[in-house]
């Protein structure tokens, strides 16, 4: 028995087991710390490598993915493989009957993890032959909770992206969303677009929290992102609800909703890795709002309710920057 490589192997397989179960399965808990700083490090990588809406960002997601299930993957592999070269006679090659080499650990391993059957070798009777039912359990267990996470990923991509284009079928800006709802006297028919947004995003919220990997999920079509589309959906609740007078406002309870819901999307990328930035983005303007008769409140008092939700815009300003993207135009300068 060599104790340091069984150590070593022990300790490869701790790390994956709990990253694995951390990323997958713990929805409060975000992504693993290896997969947090897998994630991390290659967007930071292919931010440097590809400029702003190339193909390169685009393939951030998949990029990311993959070499989160090939680290995991290689740990585990090489964790079993460590476990078995640490017996002399572990396992015994049933058919030249020759002392086994690493080639042919991490060959047993690798076909005893991913359950293809007996191959030229078998393991001692005993605890080695319990150790390959653990490794065939643990391999079995990667690949079940690998393809559940993976289809739920990309279920989660697509509904993100149906929020984005929800919203920027509505208007590519606030003030556009504003005049488009407006009849002349009211605001028709922008609740119930409020309420599926509301709705949307805290669907959005929620996958962030269980799977932090759809942040780099990167769209070259301003349109499909839905961290622009946040933004600008902020801006248009700002502007309804500080900009214009109350008689004019849609439901306050729907309001407060739609608030509460970016809120929430905010604070959840905020405890990941979102911090304000140090500058406020631009501030709304009023005037075509004014040219069409809408019934605005003075620039001093808007610019005076807009300054409680500074550090929400300047958390909103640093997550649009952290997608490689620039603030919305407001469409009216």
């Amino acid at each position: 028995m060599e104790p340091i490589l069984l150590i070593v192997g022990i300790i490869l397989l701790a790390s994956v087991i709990v990253d694995l179960l951390w990323t997958t399965l713990w929805v409060e808990g975000g992504a693993g710390p290896l997969t947090s700083l897998l994630m991390a490090r290659t967007w930071q990588v292919l931010r440097r490598v590809g400029e702003r809406n190339s193909r390169v960002l685009t393939l951030s997601g998949p990029i990311i993915l993959t070499l989160g299930l090939a680290t995991w993957i290689t740990l585990l592999w090489g964790g079993w493989a460590f476990i078995f070269a640490s017996g002399e006679s572990s396992i015994i090659d049933t058919v030249n009957r020759t002392p086994v080499s690493w080639s042919d650990w991490i060959y047993f391993s690798g076909y005893t993890i991913f359950t293809l059957g007996n191959g030229d070798f078998a393991p001692q009777e005993g605890v080695w032959q319990i150790m390959t039912t653990l490794a065939t359990a643990s391999g079995m267990l990667f690949i079940t909770l690998s393809v559940t996470y993976i289809l739920n990923v990309l279920s989660a991509v697509t509904q993100k992206r149906s929020f984005a284009n929800g919203v920027s079928g509505l208007g590519e800006h606030s003030t556009e969303i504003l005049l488009t709802s407006w009849n002349g006297e009211e605001f028709e028919g922008l609740e119930l677009p409020l309420n599926t947004f509301t709705s949307q995003l805290n669907t959005l919220t929620s996958n962030h929290k269980a799977y932090p990997i759809l942040h780099y999920f990167h769209s070259r079509q301003t349109g499909q992102s839905p961290i622009v589309s946040v933004a600008i959906l902020d801006e248009a609740l700002s502007m309804l609800q500080f900009g214009l007078s109350k008689r004019s406002h849609p439901s306050d309870t729907i309001l407060k909703n739609a608030r509460s819901s970016v809120e929430s999307y905010l604070e959840t990328l905020r405890e990941a890795y979102i911090e304000p930035a140090d500058r406020s983005p631009p501030s709304p303007n009023l005037d075509t709002l004014r040219e069409k008769d809408l019934p605005t409140v003075s620039d001093e008092e808007f610019t005076a309710a807009l300054a409680d939700t500074d550090k929400r815009r300047r958390t909103l300003l640093r997550l649009v920057e952290s997608d490689e993207r620039e603030w919305p135009s407001q469409g009216n300068k």
